[in-house]
């Protein structure tokens, strides 16, 4: 694609969003990321109150439905999504919040879990490149293959060298898939430590969220540490300017939803989507 659909021409928008971006790399490689200069508890694209801010996202909502029906009649794109963040973050919530208005025409959301047998016999990237969008198509992971240099670091199921190697591969695969067509927008959804605890007791004390408590979730908080420095890794090694990270503050259920639906808005109106000419033989055609 000739122009970036991350460069926006709203000043205002730009200003906000960069500030939520990795810094670009230097001369001499990727500059270090630091969470703790994120505060998760910040609510940057957020004017008003938090019952504006829910309006505001379900005015979005109608518009992105709008946008991916003609993502869909346009077919020179396709759109990638991904949803990234530790335990409890919000990924359920953001394809319920910011892609549940949208027709299943073309929409299609992928929950990625540990591989199985089969897929770990293929490299760790096979099993992606099987669900990334088709022309016209919206897909949504939650998670990704991004867990493929988080889970396995934090573990040291990999050597260092096999770290550098993956992180190297999904850039080269992203690009790929940039330069034929698919347009991949990576959001990191930022919770604190504290925030954490409070939504994993909550699945605890809610019935209806009980199934969704899983004690493996008490021993990866355990190694919190580990992979905050792994996401800050990711960040710093994968921010491209053909799939860039945008880092969303997301303590606040509401403004998550906000941002993310604003950025994909800005996104999908930098393609400059049209729909397919008519058959001109229909012209002057009349139902009877």
């Amino acid at each position: 694609m000739s122009n970036s659909p991350f460069q926006s021409n709203n000043k205002g928008l730009t200003k906000r969003w960069a500030a939520w971006q990795p810094r670009p790399a230097n001369g001499s490689g990727p500059r270090p990321v630091s969470l703790k200069d994120f505060d998760p508890d910040a609510t940057p694209f957020m004017d008003g109150e938090k019952a504006q801010g829910k309006e505001d996202v379900q005015a979005l909502a109608i518009e992105l439905d709008a946008l991916q029906n003609l993502l869909y009649a346009d077919r020179r794109y396709k759109l990638l999504v991904l949803l990234q963040g530790t335990d409890a973050s919000g990924k359920d919530g953001t394809v319920r919040g910011v892609f549940g208005s949208m027709s299943a025409l073309g929409v299609h959301a992928v929950g990625w879990k540990a591989p199985t047998e089969p897929e770990r016999a293929h490299d760790y990237l096979w099993r992606i490149h099987q669900r990334v969008p088709g022309a016209g198509e919206l897909t949504v992971f939650n998670r990704s293959h991004y867990e493929d240099v988080l889970v396995p670091v934090v573990n040291d199921w990999i050597t260092p060298e096999q770290h550098r190697q993956r992180l190297a591969h999904i850039n080269d695969f992203e690009r790929m898939l940039s330069e034929t067509g698919t347009v991949i927008v990576k959001f990191m959804l930022h919770i604190s430590y504290e925030e954490q605890r409070e939504r994993l007791q909550e699945r605890l004390d809610d019935p209806a969220k009980h199934w969704k408590f899983d004690m493996g979730d008490i021993a990866v908080r355990k190694q919190w540490a580990d992979y905050q420095k792994a996401y800050e890794t990711l960040l710093s090694a994968t921010h491209t300017p053909w799939a860039p990270w945008t880092i969303v503050p997301s303590n606040s259920k509401t403004h998550r939803n906000l941002m993310i639906a604003t950025v994909l808005r800005e996104v999908l109106q930098n393609l400059d989507l049209k729909y397919p000419p008519g058959d001109p033989a229909l012209e002057h055609f009349t139902v009877e």
